[in-house]
């Protein structure tokens, strides 16, 4: 098995690709070790010490290293653990742990449904244009609200602590949004 390696935007993570699938539908992030004990992939890497995230995406597991680590070696042991990982065909999460959802809604505002027209064309833009590319990078975006011209967005994955992730909100969703529906005047980052 061969499973490719990729840099991302974010020089502390690293986007790796088993060439298969990795999870079936949604995303999942990883923040903490705690949070890791629901998948025996994400556990096994925040067990080498130097890993403070793991994300999984559609074909891709993007692992963020901690602050002062060398990649260089760092990427022989996670690539051994995600080897024996997919060879094996271990599940990737544990039992009751739930496998098939995207990143958690928390901080998700309530809409207000006089703006669902203008909440359905950012959330189809955000879809169709910017997850793609954002995925790409080793992450994912998620829709959290819209309010009064806001859109309030959330990154995960590579995403998350990126150093370019202000400049990417702004100089390239931002200009996307407002130039394909002129209500959006602004685009937060919670």
């Amino acid at each position: 098995m061969l499973i490719e390696t990729e840099t991302t935007p974010n020089p502390a993570t690293l986007k790796f690709l088993p060439g298969r699938t990795v999870m079936d539908s949604g995303t999942r992030d990883f923040a903490t070790p705690e949070a890791a004990e629901a998948s025996p992939l994400a556990d096994a890497l925040f067990g080498l010490g130097d890993v403070t995230g793991v994300f999984f995406g559609y074909n891709f597991v993007s692992v963020t290293a901690a602050p002062g680590t060398d990649w260089a070696a760092l990427k022989p042991d996670v690539l051994a653990v995600l080897l024996d990982h997919f060879c094996a065909n271990m599940p990737l999460f544990r039992a009751g742990a739930s496998a098939d959802f995207s990143v958690p809604s928390e901080h998700e505002l309530t809409d207000d449904p006089a703006d669902a027209e203008i909440i359905e064309q950012i959330q189809d833009l955000i879809a169709t244009r910017i997850r793609p590319a954002v995925q790409g990078d080793g992450g994912d975006i998620a829709y959290r609200g819209f309010d009064k011209g806001k859109v309030f967005l959330s990154m995960h994955g590579a995403c998350a602590g990126c150093p370019s992730s202000a400049a990417t909100l702004k100089n390239g969703i931002e200009q996307l949004l407002r130039y394909y529906v002129p209500e959006v005047t602004e685009v937060r980052a919670i």
